[in-house]
């Protein structure tokens, strides 16, 4: 059996997360409205309607360009893309064809064993998002409230050689998405849509044969499973002596099979030509570099300098990168802590992603703020509190107690700093447990550990560990 090589080019629709959708005013997210109640004259395609650019898409636009290494294209045009389905009311959908917005780009991907791949990116353009479709005992139903909102369609070039890669290329631009501010990415509100281009090969040649695309699939794991079936079922069709057909094809998640919906359609079938009712959109220098310097330090480039400049593990410099917001959090809570980068990072990756994930809460929702949590590791480490003390104020400054140095000054949290009190606490329990006391002295040192937790217990909690153990040590060997 001849070895084969899984070609695949990914279709992403991105809807930008502006408060109006691109040629109206009415609102461009509207998830869980009512069907057919958030429209207008222009996005449900009356006769008689201009539409009217939305300045905010643009920019955001030209700002994922920018994130992606693309060129922003000082003029870009709209054009109509002409087409016949239920959803789409004028029979036609307002895009960007022959000069977008971004011209080229790439991403790099990073894969879980540790290699690299380079993405081209074939087309990055603006364009409006069509209705939605669904079937109900037989009918066919038609919402209009998706039409008119603003996305970004970015195609890559055949760079994908598997559907773990396809996953891992969906991953990385959802958190550049997220990153950067242009889109919640969220796919299961539709927010992130991705088409699959999928074709074989034999192992070893650069032929770019016939390809099928993979529609409705609605989340990573469904585009990593839909890509390996197309994959496995053009292999068992070319080894039986059969030919690949261009067809679109439907991925049904609840059964995890694909059908044929039609042929695939070619630009030609398009018809594609200038809008007439929209001007060109033109950037001046001043515009783009604008755009280009609000751009933040991207994830992988951030990842980079957390290992290099604070000397974090590859694993933690991933987690703290994960999310913009949890980036900043921990920049900001090692700048109060005076440099500590891997003692804020133990209380992170250990405490306040679990304090997170308990509250549902990302970095910038939570209460506690990085003062907060530089306050509590700094009355660790100075030996005000325990350990377990400061883990516990975490979630009581995030549900609201207050400073965390007033809670253990109101409450008496502190450790005992007295030492003579240490000490008179440390001999009363040595003459309580004598024969302990003999037994140690005789050799089993291991009962320093059962010394230790009589004084917290006795204390409370509040006496230092390392300093009752040197003290207990001082006492048992005299």
């Amino acid at each position: 059996m001849k070895t084969y090589e899984i070609v695949i080019g990914l279709e992403t629709h991105i809807q930008l997360n502006t408060a109006s959708k691109i040629f109206c005013s009415c609102k461009a997210d509207s998830w869980g409205a009512p069907p057919n109640t958030n429209i207008c004259p222009v996005c449900s395609g009356l006769p008689g309607v201009l539409p009217v650019l939305n300045a905010e898409a643009v920019r955001k636009g030209a700002l994922l360009a920018a994130a992606m290494h693309a060129e922003i294209n000082p003029i870009s045009y709209f054009d109509r893309k002409n087409y016949f389905y239920p959803d789409l009311p004028k029979g036609y959908q307002i895009t960007q064809f022959d000069e977008p917005i971004g011209k080229g780009g790439y991403m790099d991907l990073r894969m879980p064993d540790g290699s690299e791949r380079r993405v081209r990116i074939h087309k990055l353009h603006l364009e409006e998002d069509a209705g939605k479709t669904k079937i109900d005992r037989g009918e066919r139903l038609v919402d209009f409230n998706r039409c008119g909102v603003p996305l970004v369609e970015m195609v890559t070039e055949p760079d994908l050689r598997s559907g773990e890669e396809a996953a891992q290329y969906l991953t990385q631009l959802r958190q550049l998405l997220r990153w950067i501010g242009v889109s919640e990415a969220d796919m299961e509100r539709g927010h992130l849509r991705c088409d699959a281009n999928v074709s074989i090969r034999e192992a070893g040649s650069s032929m770019l044969n016939t390809k099928t695309e993979i529609k409705n699939v609605n989340s990573i794991d469904a585009v990593r499973q839909a890509i390996s079936e197309e994959a496995k079922r053009q292999i068992d069709a070319v080894e039986a002596g059969q030919r690949i057909e261009s067809y679109t094809l439907d991925w049904d998640a609840d059964t995890g099979t694909l059908r044929k919906m039609r042929s695939k359609e070619t630009e030609a079938d398009y018809r594609y030509f200038r809008e007439p009712d929209l001007l060109p959109v033109v950037l001046t220098a001043a515009e783009i570099a604008a755009v280009q310097n609000s751009l933040p330090e991207l994830p992988l480039a951030r990842r980079a300098r957390f290992i290099q400049d604070y000397q974090l593990s590859a694993y933690d410099a991933e987690i703290l990168t994960s999310e913009r917001g949890l980036s900043d959090y921990y920049e900001e809570s090692v700048q109060l802590c005076g440099g500590a980068a891997k003692l804020v990072s133990n209380w992170m990756m250990n405490d306040l992603i679990r304090l997170m994930n308990d509250t549902g809460k990302s970095a910038a929702e939570l209460r506690l703020r990085p003062a907060d949590l530089a306050e509590i590791i700094q009355l660790v480490e100075g030996g005000k509190i325990n350990p377990a003390t400061g883990k516990s104020l975490l979630a009581r400054v995030e549900a609201g107690a207050g400073k965390a140095s007033q809670i253990v000054a109101d409450e008496g949290l502190g450790l005992i700093a007295d030492e003579d009190t240490l000490r008179q606490q440390i001999a009363a329990i040595l003459e309580e447990s004598p024969s302990e006391m003999q037994n140690f002295r005789a050799g089993k040192e291991s009962l320093l550990g059962w010394f230790v937790g009589q004084v917290m217990r006795r204390t409370g909690g509040k006496a230092d560990p390392k300093r009752t153990r040197e003290l207990l040590l001082e006492l048992l060997r005299q």
